[in-house]
């Protein structure tokens, strides 16, 4: 059987996505899936992702480097979603006003503070 793609799923691979956009979409692929695996599962998959990134910017190739990326995002986005949680909101919560140590857009906080 063959799925039909939505407008949205469409564009989305014709264009850039913001991330409501794609954490939505990655909401729709596997929503079931990511529910029934829970946050500990889902966690340990992140983890893993983050691995595989670590090691292709040590020595991979650009492709292999942009393919990790977009694996950690999508198990971001796949965690927030188990955990209810709005990434483009958390987001903009966060950091929307500038930095969350100092306040300002380009950050003035000490280089031994996180940010």
């Amino acid at each position: 059987m063959t799925e039909t793609k939505t407008t949205a799923e469409t564009a989305a691979t014709n264009r850039a996505i913001s991330l409501a956009e794609f954490q939505g979409l990655i909401r729709r692929m596997y929503l079931d899936k990511d529910l029934a695996r829970g946050i500990d599962g889902t966690f340990m998959w992140l983890m893993e992702e983050v691995g595989e990134l670590a090691a292709a910017l040590r020595s991979g190739s650009q492709a292999e480097r942009e393919a990790e990326f977009a694996d950690v995002l999508a198990w971001l986005a796949t965690i927030a979603n188990v955990a209810d949680v709005d990434l483009s909101a958390a987001i903009a919560r966060k950091y929307g006003s500038g930095c969350p140590g100092c306040g300002k857009f380009v950050c003035t906080c000490a280089d031994s503070e996180k940010p």
